[in-house]
Order: structure tokens, then C-alpha cells, then sequence
């Protein structure tokens, strides 16, 4: 502070006939003593193991909501990569800078103009959605709901064995499902769709569970 003064004994205090702007909710914003609306934005993430459809059932519901869509794991680093290729289980320190980054390029979307976006990312840790939550500390507006998906280990490793090119092995889904923390009755957000059945069914069922929720936000 200059000259060792209290910056706070400058600042003249506001009359009492101004009242403050404050957020009281998502997208709701008081004023004067008057309550305005403002539009809000959805942040989308399809979450769950490897192989339980993530990154089909986002691209599913990003097309049909006209959103932008993110796949996560392309915004692994290198590291991360290497390990996951190598079979060896990332550790909370390997996914942080990777969360901090989805939720970096998702309010960035928003911030250029989108309504929404859609999201695959595992999430598997309540610690984990956590970090995504936080984005909606800075933007008012932005309502953040998370789409888990959950299928029996036995046919997630089978869907995983089958895929041919990928860096997250079969040998990895034991080490997610050790990890995995399944969404407690608090996190009001999360909406669990049953991934075990066919692609189509579960497709549909995630973007019907999806247009309810916006139908009864209103």
C-alpha cells in the first residue's frame, strides 16, 4: 500500500441508496433490490471407465444439442499418454493439470459464444468432478451436470479388449474400477445412465434424461 495508508479509508463508501450487484444462483443476478435472469450456459460431462461409451454417447448429444464437443483425451499430455500406453494407473497428480485444462477449454468455448458444451471425461473421483464444479464459482451462468456412465467391470473389459489402437488397455480398466468413486446422493448434478445395453438404446436414453432436465429447468 503507498506511503504505509489503508487503501480502504481512500475509497469513498457507497451511499446507502446504492444497493450491490450480487449472484444469488446460477444465472440469477440481484441488483437494486431487483432479481435479473441472466441466460444460462450448460457444461455437459459424459463421464465413467474406459469403455463404457463416453466418447460416443458426448459426440451423440453434442450433435443433438448443437454444442461444441471436447474429447478429453486428446488433451492429455505426453506423460500421461506414455504411462497409460505403458499400463501403469495415472495418479491424482498426473490428472490435475489435465482437469484444470477441460475445464480451461470448456469455459473458453462458452466465453467465444456457445450456448453449451459437451464433454468426455472420465471423472472417475469425487475429487476429480470437484475441480470441474469449480468453474461455475467464476461464471454465474454456467450450469454444470455430469452424465455417468456405468456398466459391470466384466463388459467394460470385454468392450476394451475388442478396440484396436487405443493406448488405454484392458490391463487398465481393474486399476479404474479401483479408483472409480461412484456419484453419492449429494451430488445432485450427476445423472447415472445404465451403459450395459445396446449403443443406440443408451445413446438415446442419455439425451432423453438430458432434454428432461433442461425441459424442467424451464
Amino acid at each position: 500500500m503507498p506511503n504505509g495508508q489503508d487503501q480502504a479509508a481512500t475509497v469513498p463508501l457507497p451511499s446507502s441508496s446504492v444497493k450491490p450487484v450480487t449472484a444469488t444462483a446460477a444465472g440469477t443476478v440481484v441488483a437494486n433490490g431487483q432479481t435479473h435472469h441472466q441466460r444460462q450456459h450448460h457444461l455437459w460431462l459424459v463421464t465413467g471407465p474406459a469403455g463404457s461409451g463416453k466418447t460416443t454417447v458426448a459426440e451423440h448429444l453434442a450433435t443433438a444439442l448443437q454444442l461444441p464437443y471436447i474429447e478429453g483425451d486428446l488433451y492429455h499430455p505426453k506423460a500421461n499418454i506414455d504411462k497409460m500406453s505403458a499400463g501403469i494407473p495415472l495418479t491424482d497428480s498426473d490428472r490435475w493439470d489435465w482437469l484444470t485444462e477441460l475445464r480451461k477449454q470448456s469455459n473458453s468455448r462458452i466465453h467465444d459464444g456457445a450456448e453449451g458444451v459437451v464433454v468426455a471425461c472420465s471423472a472417475l473421483k469425487l475429487k476429480y468432478r470437484d475441480v470441474i464444479r469449480v468453474a461455475a464459482y467464476w461464471d454465474r451462468t454456467l450450469v454444470i451436470h455430469f452424465i455417468f456412465l456405468y456398466a459391470p467391470a466384466e463388459l467394460i473389459l470385454e468392450r476394451v479388449a475388442a478396440r484396436k489402437g487405443h493406448y488405454m488397455g484392458a490391463n487398465m480398466v481393474k486399476s479404474q474400477f479401483d479408483i472409480l468413486e461412484r456419484p453419492r446422493e449429494d451430488e445432485v448434478d450427476v445423472i447415472t445412465v445404465d451403459a450395459s445395453g445396446d449403443v443406440e438404446d443408451v445413446k438415446e436414453d442419455a439425451l432423453e434424461k438430458v432434454r428432461a432436465l433442461l425441459a424442467a429447468e424451464g
